[in-house]
């Protein structure tokens, strides 16, 4: 890439200023107009409240007030980095107003879009943030709450019609944008390169996004160096500054309740500093423009669209000083002429390369990516694998560029592994009790080591302490980078609680116990799904803990295939609105394979969901069958009872070789839940189950169905899914629940 800096140095200035005055134009300085000032347009940064920019610049262009150039910093760079590419200021409200601003300030991929085992770590109660864990190093943490790989992809996606174009004098409106370079504290004023990655650059606020690098320099937010770039415009040669600043107010005492109030407020004298010393830079030819945004916070997106038409208001108060500077119609058009972008030209992909800190994949680049060298540029296609490998969970941003060698147009393909990586740590809590003597805890952690050699091998291994222990543990290996294909042996290692109950009473509790390795080989069905086919072999035991045994107790051996399939494509475990899910398995033990007993067991359940405004509706549907009503062990018992499962009953009510479930949910988002990074959405909502156990299949009987519902309160937290539950069932069942860590 080719990145050019140039540095604020007021004592500099004007000596390099002299040595060039006898050119017509100088780096970068914009070309008066005939017979009318040259216009700048200056955005401040401000986050959510920089929305305002879209308003005024919708006004500028009601008023026919035309800009030759445009000065930004952090959201200021991005709306007015938008605009000088040549789009309107209606185009660049259709793309914010359409934002659903609360995904965007989420890293992971959207669920439907990860691969499948991706998504089933959902089912294990983890924290969905995961731990970079190196040697030598201990545990390792991202250097921003957000990475911001959908954020470039909007920006992406905004700019491609001037993907080629490097140099931002040469865009439909002269640009520059301002950023800070994270070692050195230095202003860095960018002015070429690569448009999407530079306005990604400018407003990575520290801490919250991610640091971005550019021509080996580290950049974050340039509102820390100056946030309203008065000074960038001037340099850019412009006779009048349109200013618009959204620039966070300072608090009198009475706001600064906690440390968080104190914390904002030091930042905003620091950034109010910089600004103060821009705004003495204008002329009493300038405009200045304050959109009236009250205390609104720079992470209040919900507001965008109020935001909005709050900065049309504020060029109208300043209609008088600026109707001096509007066009007639003709000449306006003729401006707006001069915008206007070409099509977009085709094409042609002529080699296919990794990008300069992607060269540790560039074998999986060439794998995957390759196939577009020699054809024409499909960019949907692109996103589509693009997407793919974002689904992977491994990188912090995959992106692309069209960039240019000896004439000949390519794709440089970027793929930033995750800097906390390559192995990671997951920590899970499942706490469940229904206040009646029926109470479980586990603790859980996962560790996924990734990249384990050419053909891209992962290592998870998952440990439970608590109420029910477990160690598991998975080698996945692909046959190759770009087959769907996989080995995978594992182990397990398990022990599990089952109670029995009569009349509402636990009379005894068991202590299952099964040890396992097995060896499957399966395909991946694009991101939806997973087939496998496998053999187990192993041992258990079964033993009373408390009370009279009422199941046989003792030790038995597994040995036998299985059969797996899973189709997944909801977009939340734990709330989904959207989408459906399918999972079957058929376990077959045989004495010839090393089991103690012929069994077959055979289970499935299926999931589908639908949401409208806030309300979401749920149905599933869960049914398993021991063939021939004979299982080899007391785990491959089926139960039931407790939350969602015939709510109001205690776990374990009904145990039988033989069940059924239906469930309908429906539920409400109560809480706002909207676009902070700090804000989660709680539900309202309520249950209505039927099912069943049966001690045989000739048992089976609809009619015999027991009827079960709850109302709850959930909410989707920082450790997962949280559950404050009622529940009821036939024979005047009732129980109080407290969940965290479930999922139904």
């Amino acid at each position: 890439m080719d990145f050019r800096y140039e540095r604020h140095n007021g004592r500099l200035l004007p000596a390099i200023c002299c040595l060039f005055l006898s050119w017509p134009l100088w780096a970068g300085a914009v070309e008066s107009p005939v017979d009318r000032p040259t216009i700048g347009l200056v955005l401040s940064g401000g986050g959510a409240r920089g929305a305002a920019h879209v308003g005024v610049i919708r006004a500028l262009e009601d008023m026919r007030v035309p800009i030759d150039a445009v000065a930004g910093t952090s959201m200021g760079a991005v709306v007015g980095g938008l605009y000088a590419a040549g789009l309107s200021g209606e185009e660049i409200q259709d793309i914010l107003g359409s934002l659903k601003w609360r995904d965007l300030f989420r890293d992971r991929a959207p669920r439907r879009d990860l691969v499948y085992r991706r998504k089933q770590d959902d089912r294990n109660y983890l924290v969905r943030t995961a731990l970079g864990v190196r040697e030598g190093e201990g545990i390792v943490l991202p250097l921003g709450l957000v990475q911001g790989q959908k954020i470039t992809q909007v920006l992406r996606t905004a700019t491609l019609r001037v993907a080629d174009v490097q140099d931002f004098d040469k865009l439909p409106t002269p640009f520059r944008a301002l950023a800070t370079d994270l070692e050195t504290g230095d202003p860095a004023v960018l002015r070429s390169g690569d448009l999407a990655t530079v306005l990604r650059a400018s407003m990575s606020a520290p801490g919250v996004l991610a640091p971005v690098e550019i021509g080996g320099r580290l950049l974050v937010d340039g509102g820390l160096v100056d946030n309203l770039p008065v000074r960038l415009a001037r340099e850019m040669g412009v006779d009048i500054a349109i200013v618009v600043d959204v620039s966070f107010p300072l608090s009198r005492r009475d706001g600064l309740a906690t440390p968080l109030d104190v914390t904002n407020q030091m930042l905003g004298i620091m950034v109010r500093r910089g600004t103060l010393e821009s705004r003495a830079l204008l002329k009493d030819t300038d405009i200045v423009i304050e959109p009236d945004l009250g205390r609104m916070t720079a992470m209040d997106f919900t507001r965008v669209p109020s935001v909005m038409e709050e900065g049309r208001t504020a060029v109208v108060r300043k209609q008088a000083q600026l109707a001096a500077l509007s066009l007639d119609e003709q000449r306006y058009a003729q401006y707006v002429a001069a915008r206007a972008l070409p099509p977009q030209p085709d094409i042609d992909v002529a080699f296919v390369r990794a990008g300069p800190h992607s060269g540790v994949d560039a074998r999986r680049i060439d794998a995957v990516f390759g196939g577009f060298a020699g054809k024409a540029l499909d960019p949907a296609k692109v996103q589509e694998k693009l997407d793919r490998q974002y689904g992977l969970d491994r990188f912090a941003s995959v992106d692309y560029r069209v960039v240019t060698d000896d004439g000949e147009d390519g794709l440089e393909i970027n793929l930033r592994r995750k800097s906390w990586g390559p192995n990671f740590l997951r920590l899970g809590l499942s706490l469940q009790t229904d206040y009646s003597g029926g109470a479980t805890g586990n603790a859980a952690a996962r560790l996924l080591l990734t990249g384990l050699n050419t053909y891209d091998a992962e290592w998870l291994t998952d440990l439970q302490l608590g109420e029910e222990p477990r160690f598991y543990t998975e080698f996945f290996q692909p046959l190759s980078l770009t087959s769907d294909f996989f080995v995978a042996p594992s182990f397990r290692y398990e022990m599990k609680t089952l109670q029995i109950v009569e009349d509402g009473e636990r009379v005894a509790r068991y202590r299952v116990r099964d040890t396992e390795a097995a060896l499957a080989v399966g395909a991946e069905l694009s991101n939806w799904g997973e087939a496998r086919i496998g053999y187990r072999y192993g041992n258990g035991s079964t033993r009373v803990m408390i009370g009279d045994p009422a199941l046989p107790e003792g030790d038995f051996d597994i040995g036998g295939a299985y059969l797996q399939f899973g189709y997944d494509r909801l977009d939340s475990m734990y709330f989904p609105k959207h989408g459906q899910a399918f999972r079957a398995r058929w376990l077959m033990d045989r004495e010839s394979l090393g089991a103690s007993r012929d069994a077959d067991i055979v289970e499935a359940s299926w999931q589908f969901a639908r949401s409208r405004l806030r309300n979401s509706f749920v149905f599933t549907l869960d049914a398993g069958s021991a063939l021939d009503d004979r299982v080899n062990s007391a785990q491959d018992l089926f139960t039931l009872g407790g939350f969602l499962e015939l709510s109001g009953l205690p776990q374990d009510s009904f145990i039988g070789t033989q069940y059924g479930l239906a469930r309908t949910l429906f539920y409400r988002r109560i809480s706002r839940g909207g676009s902070g990074v700090f804000e989660f959405p709680a539900y309202l909502g309520f249950s209505l189950e039927a099912g069943n156990t049966w001690e045989r299949s000739e048992d089976v009987d609809l009619s015999d169905l027991t009827f079960a519902g709850s109302l709850f309160v959930g909410a989707e937290s920082p450790v997962g899914p949280v559950y404050m539950a009622l529940g009821h069932a036939d024979g005047g069942y009732t129980a109080f629940y407290l969940l965290v860590g479930r999922t139904f």
